[in-house]
This record gives structure tokens, sequence and C-alpha cells, in this order.
């Protein structure tokens, strides 16, 4: 036997009832609509932090129009691998294509050519599928600002954008800027987000399942 033994619980289940039983009671959900309620409820559980709540920022109808994209087949293009990583396939509506260009080999040229980050420049890649897709942005500011920039300019126009890059530069301000723009947008304002909040969003709006 052990020397020590814990008391906690062990049924896998039974820690993922009680734990979304605690968020609903500790966070303060009243004042969001139900859909985005749900969302912030799985963006808590990535982080632990019920106060994320008063953070979060949404248009109108982001997360039914987000849901109506993925269930049409739309891809999710995520900034990182992290964030891709951690959404959860079998939630996916449609068998959605998860996709992350950072790691592609054009991507570093891409970046020299623009003078920013591989972050920034491995949107470019996005352009033929970015029309009405579910944009996943949990890590780079650059990323954010660089896709306003594209839309700006006549780019491809994506059915959402989940900015919720993390960070101490840029990362307040893109979400503002987000905020700001015409987009269908949820976001969460201030320093805060990252790849776990960011894919807790995208599999809260792939499933009512919780």
């Amino acid at each position: 036997m052990p020397e020590h033994v814990y008391e906690y619980e062990k049924d896998g289940a039974e820690i993922y009832r009680q734990s979304f039983a605690t968020i609903r009671s500790e966070a303060d959900l009243a004042g969001l609509p139900d859909d985005v309620g749900r969302v912030a409820v799985r963006m808590i559980h990535a982080c632990g932090q019920v106060d994320l709540v008063a953070d979060v920022a949404w248009s109108e109808g982001v997360v039914g129009r987000a849901r109506a994209a993925l269930e049409g087949g739309a891809p999710v293009l995520c900034d990182v691998q992290m964030v891709a990583s951690g959404v959860t396939r079998r939630r996916l509506p449609a068998g959605n294509d998860v996709v992350c260009t950072l790691d592609d080999p054009r991507t570093p040229g891409l970046a020299a050519d623009l003078g920013t980050t591989r972050t920034a420049a491995a949107l470019e890649l996005w352009r033929d599928r970015l029309d009405g897709a579910v944009v996943a942005i949990g890590n780079a500011p650059t990323a954010l600002f660089h896709l306003l920039e594209m839309v700006a300019a006549g780019g491809p126009r994506p059915a959402a954008v989940l900015g919720i890059p993390v960070g101490f530069i840029g990362a307040a301000e893109s979400k503002e800027a987000l905020a700001a723009s015409d987009l269908d947008f949820l976001v969460v304002r201030g320093r805060r987000g990252g790849s776990a909040i960011t894919a807790a969003a995208v599999n809260a709006i792939a499933s009512d399942v919780e």
C-alpha cells in the first residue's frame, strides 16, 4: 500500500460533471445570450477562471453563424498548432478540416517579404479557404491584425473570428480592433487568452454537448 493515500474524485465523468456544475454556480452568466454562455463555460473550464465572463465580448449572432458555417463544412483556420491540436475532431459537425499553415515551408519567405512574424505571414496561405471559414486565433496578435488588414484590403471574409490571442504586446489592441470591425467576432478583452481557451471556444460552438 502507498504510504500516503489521498481522498479525491477518481471518476472522470463525475469530475467533468462537477466541474461544469461548479462553473455554472460561480460564474455570472446572466448577461450573456444562452449560446455565448455555453461558449464562456467551456472557456472557463479551459482556464479555471470564472471572472473570464466579464471580458467576453461578441457580435450579435456570432455563435449561430459560426455553427452554421461548420455545419456547412467550413474549415477551422488556426494561427498555431496548439489551437488546432485542441480542437476535438469528433465534435465537428461535418468532419471539418482544421488547418494551421504556420509550419508550411513557404511561410518563412512570406514573413521576410512582408516584414512581419511567421504567424501573421502564414495567414496569406489561407486566402483560398478563408471565405466563410471559422478563424481561431489564440496565440499571435500579429496574426489577428494581419487578418483584419487582409479583409480591409478586399480579401475573403470569414464567417466568424474567434480572436483570443494572449500576450502583453498587441493582444488587447488586436482584440479591440476586431471588435471595432464589421466581422462577426468573439473575443476575450485584455491580455488574457491563449490556445486552450480558443480551442475550447471552437469545441463549444461545434457541438451543444457539454
